[in-house]
């Protein structure tokens, strides 16, 4: 057992730091909105695999390989919703070139600001949305984590606690990328350096989105 668990936790920890969506929404929250909003959209994508574990665990996660058409709703419904996050994120860049030469004196108080609850709330919101909406990330859990349960080991609780392992991987990870990318938003104030990042995330989502609707059932 102990051999099979250290196994995934390399197998994971690898997989978690390849750059993909999630790395995307974590790293442009925490340039966005500070740590604090980076920090809140880690926790929507854990608490998002943290479902999908759950869901592994009692056997649902196999209706998205058994039936095409659960796949296929969830999979349009998160491209959706990945679309609709970039063309919100290249929307923000237009309107924010209309003031480019100026400092973000606004972004500075902004966090000490009633709004900035709700843009952790929004950062949250997205981290499991994006998460849930994606049906790579349940196929990606029920296809990994059999392969290490040891022959003859509860299932329901070995799963659990691989998922916890991810996790606590996950969080880690998120943990030092939103430090890092916090680090990097306080150093460049300016309103062109956001208007940037804005416009990559925006075309990167919408890529993603582009992704999961061509993508066929693995």
């Amino acid at each position: 057992m102990l051999t099979a668990t250290l196994a995934f936790a390399g197998v994971a920890a690898l997989i978690n730091v390849t750059p993909g969506l999630d790395t995307l929404l974590v790293v442009r929250t925490s340039v966005a909105h500070g740590r604090t909003g980076g920090y809140a959209a880690a926790l929507g994508i854990i608490t998002g695999c943290l479902a999908w574990g759950l869901a592994t665990a009692v056997g649902l996660t196999a209706l998205l390989t058994a039936s095409r058409l659960a796949y296929d709703t969830l999979r349009i419904a998160g491209a959706g919703y990945l679309a609709w996050l970039g063309i919100t994120a290249l929307w923000r860049s237009r309107q924010q070139g209309r003031h480019d030469g100026e400092m973000d004196a606004a972004d500075e108080t902004a966090a000490a600001s009633p709004d900035a609850s709700h843009g952790r709330l929004a950062a949250f919101r997205a981290g499991l949305a994006t998460n849930l909406l994606n049906p790579k990330a349940g196929v990606f859990y029920m296809s990994l984590i059999p392969q290490f349960i040891p022959h003859g080991a509860a299932v329901f609780s070995t799963t659990l606690l691989l998922t916890a392992i991810d996790v606590l991987e996950l969080a880690i990870w998120f943990a030092v990328l939103s430090r890092a990318a916090s680090a990097l938003g306080e150093r460049a104030r300016r309103r062109s350096f956001r208007r940037r990042m804005e416009q990559i995330s925006g075309i990167t989502f919408l890529g993603f989105a582009a992704n999961l609707v061509l993508a066929e059932r693995a």
